[in-house]
């Protein structure tokens, strides 16, 4: 009975992802990289066939091939794809329990989100407890420039990278209140670097204010960050400092969390 699942088991995979899988195996062993060769003597597959999947795997990211040995070694996108797996393991699981309590507390709004690729991604998301809810979805990106989450997080950059983001993104205006200027944005991410948490103020949607604060991974470095966002009439005053003094709590006891993990 064993014999006949395993068959039925190889008899469903694709050869050609197979293979690609096992090409990526062998080359997570070596970290000087391999040869067409090496490869195929090692895999015991035609050149023809290794030289193609290589290819493929190359173009997208999945394989590096050296400029001066022609050797090739795992690439980036592993490492980027190995990261947000990290991500969806170890923060959430550190982060919703603190949420769930902060939105328990406030009843409102209470995100988690990190950057990808220069956008604010939402990693979690917990909905406020009355009618009025916010539309923003687990796994949506939106501009980091014009929100709470991702102000905290181009705070941490550094002029150079700021710039280099700014050109690639632009500022580009998603309300009357969105910061679309260079210097502006400068000015505002040396205050929340000060302040230690940030505040849009309706710059991504109207009558929308959240607050938002930094969380260090592991090893103390801010990747993400946990807000909460409701109407401007229900977020401001003593209950504004409040929420403002929650916020960067929790995202301290998250920090505290993950650096146990």
């Amino acid at each position: 009975m064993e014999k006949k699942t395993n068959k039925t088991k190889q008899s469903s995979h694709i050869q050609s992802v197979e293979k690609a899988i096992l090409i990526l195996d062998i080359l997570s062993k070596k970290n000087e990289g391999m040869s067409l060769t090496q490869i195929s003597q090692k895999l015991k597959y035609p050149k023809s066939t290794v030289h193609g999947i290589l290819a493929t795997l190359r173009d997208y990211k999945f394989v590096e091939q050296s400029e001066e040995t022609g050797n090739y070694k795992l690439g980036t996108r592993l490492f980027e794809l190995g990261n947000k797996v990290a991500r969806s393991w170890d923060i959430r699981d550190a982060a919703i329990p603190i949420m769930k309590k902060l939105n328990k507390q406030f009843g409102e709004t209470v995100h988690l989100g990190a950057e990808d690729n220069g956008d604010m991604l939402y990693l979690e998301k917990i909905d406020a407890n009355h009618l009025i809810n916010i539309s923003s979805e687990v796994g949506v990106r939106l501009p980091m420039h014009c929100s709470g989450l991702g102000k905290v997080l181009l705070a941490q950059k550094s002029p150079a990278e700021l710039k280099r983001f700014i050109n690639q993104k632009g500022l580009p205006a998603l309300t009357r209140r969105t910061i679309t200027t260079q210097s502006a944005l400068e000015k505002e991410l040396e205050k929340i670097r000060k302040q230690g948490y940030a505040i849009d103020d309706g710059e991504i949607m109207e009558g929308l204010r959240c607050v938002a604060a930094p969380i260090k991974d592991a090893n103390g470095i801010i990747r993400y960050a946990i807000s909460i966002s409701a109407q401007v009439r229900d977020l401001y005053g003593t209950r504004l400092n409040q929420v403002i003094q929650e916020t960067v709590r929790a995202a301290n006891q998250i920090s505290k969390e993950l650096e146990n993990l």
